[in-house]
């Protein structure tokens, strides 16, 4: 009997060691697990593995001075903006494997019969357009699975895990940009695309009325517990009567393709969190229209981001405890120092960043929007750059954001610290082999 008891306990001991052993090992052992499949887990193995996320970014060391903003706004660009014309230069489809293997072969969409833009006066009630069906994205795959839909839409079959293996391989791989997915675009199929910042309700609608499907990004808040978080959405129709846009969620559905609505004052307010941003997809044959559509405010470059400055800075005006507005001012003024070069563009810039982490941006602001890396590191405030980037680097999602290793390795060049910028470099591209911007500048070093 006391034999029987004795290995009873034995065996009590062996479980318990090994049990905690496992315990112990078990963040090691799942952090090798797919992020599809790692986040299946039951939640209190996901509170063991996982950090949590911060509730903001962290904030500047210093109070930032307002006063220091320089630039006057109505000298931001000299002269009047001329238009420039889309690019008109797209591949065939012999040149791109995935439209040969895609399934179908893409025939021309029908272009409907001229007539005048819809201007903002003649714009109808309503408008919606026929013939977008919903597609229920992969872990993580917004990006990609919109394209899919507005590919298929123009009568291109290429799904969204044709799409993700070029453009996020890795599947930790947290974020897919507009540019991005425009280059997807003009790479492999034969049609055109191209993606702005600026835009605004009218514009949309403009947009919807001649048939064009748009996509936005926008914050989104599923629930709390997950918190703030980038995500795309086609726009298909509105409807001024009910005060709202009418979009297909690959999130969050409905799986019917009925769409779901989007009231105009909570669809203004996500969409702001990005900077107005928005993206489209269209027939050669159709870029005339798009064109007289958008005007000159959005297909000059710097008169894109003139406005986007101004529409910030009015936001501003209505309330200057709006973290986003300031963000997007930052973002927009760091542009403008990539356009002209001029350094003052790049310490405003800073200025409004430090105002808008003073407020409070969520956490994951970087994984999608980086105009920060770029406008700290130009004003020479590396450390700044640093917190950022380790603040992202510190929890679990923010470690599959290549951008961050790539503007982390610049600050670690231009400290002198070419082995550690190196590393930052190969990460980047550990992550995602495609991101040129990586490999050119792990080219550069000596």
């Amino acid at each position: 009997m006391k034999r029987r008891l004795r290995l009873i306990l034995l065996l009590i001991a062996i479980a318990i060691l090994f049990g905690g052993i496992g315990w112990w090992v078990m963040p090691t052992m799942v952090s090798w697990l797919p992020s599809r499949y790692r986040y299946r887990l039951p939640q209190p193995i996901l509170d063991r593995i996982t950090t949590p996320v911060p509730t903001s970014l962290p904030p500047p060391e210093h109070t930032p001075d307002r006063e220091q903003l320089t630039i006057p706004l109505i000298e931001l660009v000299e002269g009047s903006p001329t238009a420039v014309a889309l690019p008109s230069s797209t591949p065939t489809p012999e040149d791109s494997p995935l439209l040969a293997s895609a399934t179908e072969t893409p025939t021309a969409v029908p272009t409907p019969s001229p007539s005048p833009s819809p201007t903002a006066t003649s714009l109808p009630p309503s408008a919606l357009i026929e013939g977008i069906k919903i597609v229920a994205q992969e872990f993580n795959n917004c990006g990609p699975a919109n394209l899919s839909m507005l590919l298929r839409f123009n009568q291109i079959d290429i799904n969204q895990l044709e799409i993700a293996r070029v453009l996020r391989p890795n599947e930790d791989d947290r974020n897919v940009t507009p540019e991005e997915l425009i280059r997807f675009v003009t790479e492999n199929t034969p049609l055109q695309a191209a993606s702005f910042r600026g835009g605004d309700l009218g514009l949309l609608k403009r947009l919807l009325v001649a048939g064009f499907p748009v996509v936005i990004e926008k914050g989104l808040i599923h629930d709390e517990a997950t918190g703030w978080m980038g995500h795309y959405l086609i726009l298909f129709g509105y409807d001024d009567a009910r005060q709202q846009f009418y979009g297909m969620d690959s999130f969050l559905g409905p799986w019917d393709s009925t769409g779901r609505a989007e009231a105009y004052g909570q669809f203004q307010e996500q969409w702001r969190h990005f900077n107005f941003a928005f993206y489209l997809v269209y027939p050669p044959g159709r870029s005339t229209e798009v064109e007289e559509i958008l005007g000159p405010e959005l297909l000059e470059p710097a008169a894109m981001w003139q406005r986007a400055t101004l529409l910030a800075h009015e936001e501003i005006n209505e309330d200057d405890r709006d973290p986003y507005a300031w963000f997007n001012l930052g973002s927009s003024l760091t542009r403008m120092g990539d356009l002209t070069g001029e350094l003052d563009y790049y310490q405003n810039a800073v200025i409004a960043f430090d105002i808008a982490r003073e407020i409070g941006l969520p956490a994951r602001m970087l994984w999608y929007q980086f105009e920060p890396y770029i406008a700290y590191l130009a004003a020479g405030r590396l450390d700044d750059l640093f917190t950022l980037a380790d603040a992202t680097l510190a929890y679990e999602g923010g470690k599959g954001v290549e951008e961050t290793f790539l503007y982390r390795g610049h600050a670690l060049l231009a400290s002198g610290n070419l082995s550690g910028a190196r590393a930052a470099y190969q990460k980047a591209l550990d992550l995602n082999p495609g991101y040129q911007l990586a490999r050119d500048a792990l080219s550069q070093l000596p």
